[in-house]
């Protein structure tokens, strides 16, 4: 699996998993990839930083010398990453069918042509993800934070 930073043509920034950098390719191609804050399809990927791991210096940092409260800069992001799990469960929640433990079912019948293709969300085991990506069913998993405080 492979995160891209993504960009819509309102600019908006967001994060999407994607099993490969072709199936984002193609995803996008399709329009399948939309912006969860406007919905719009016109999606390219945004500059990324690459992943640096810590030297073994920093690495053997003990733990209770990391800043514990983050940076108002870091309160900010934090703050906006939520807005936007919050937009993107209201939008789930009014576009989708919830199934709930019936999700790899569900996902299944969908992907082979037993039921007319729409959004569904609920609930599925690592197990069940695992099987699904076996059978080349792409799923994501979405972080369920609640809609207030």
């Amino acid at each position: 699996m492979i995160v891209y930073s993504l960009l819509c043509s309102a600019e908006h920034e967001f994060e999407a998993w994607f099993r490969s950098s072709a199936a984002f390719d193609e995803q996008a191609a399709t329009g399948a990839v939309a912006c969860p804050m406007c919905g719009d399809t016109h999606i390219r990927k945004a500059l990324m930083a690459p992943a640096i791991r810590p030297s073994s210096k920093a690495a053997a940092k003990p733990v209770e010398e990391a800043r514990a409260t983050p940076t108002a800069q870091e309160s900010d992001q934090q703050a906006a990453v939520v807005q936007v799990l919050r937009e993107m469960r209201r939008k789930i929640e009014s576009d989708c069918e919830y199934v709930g433990d019936n999700f790899a079912e569900e996902a299944r019948k969908i992907h082979y042509g037993e039921v007319e293709a729409h959004g569904i969300y609920g609930e599925s085991t690592d197990a069940d993800r695992e099987a699904l990506a076996e059978e080349g069913i792409e799923v994501g998993r979405i972080p369920w934070v609640p809609l207030e405080n």
